[in-house]
């Protein structure tokens, strides 16, 4: 398994923890089609949730320099997205006025302290 598959397989199970601490129930993950693919689907009050998870590994403490997981869901992958949330929702018969959320999930793990720090930008509009 390549090294950055295995950095997000690790931070979507941290995502997922981070998530059903929250109230989140996890319905689905890596709902996947040849188009694009869902990170995790969840609900909370009764809202469906499409959360996408960025992972990212920092050896030390941040400087504020170098890379942003959340400058990876740029306009290409936003139109992924929609395309197959749309599908998602087709499938699983919930129909096209389905009220949903989308949200991005940043997971930064810190190598040294072996410690996990979770960011959620909430109700992105696609």
């Amino acid at each position: 398994m390549a090294y950055n598959r295995l950095i997000g397989n690790v931070g979507e199970d941290i995502a997922c923890e981070w998530l059903k601490k929250h109230n989140f129930l996890i319905i689905e993950r890596n709902y996947n089609k040849k188009w694009g693919e869902i990170d995790i689907i969840a609900t909370k009050d009764k809202i469906l949730q499409f959360i996408e998870v960025k992972s990212v590994t920092i050896k030390g403490v941040q400087d504020g320099k170098g890379h942003r997981p959340e400058e990876n869901v740029h306009e290409t992958k936003v139109r992924r997205l929609k395309r197959v949330i749309q599908t998602y929702l087709l499938e699983r018969r919930y129909g096209l006025d389905t009220e949903f959320i989308f949200h991005v999930l940043l997971v930064h793990m810190n190598q040294s302290t072996r410690r996990a720090k979770v960011i959620m930008l909430e109700n992105i509009i696609l």
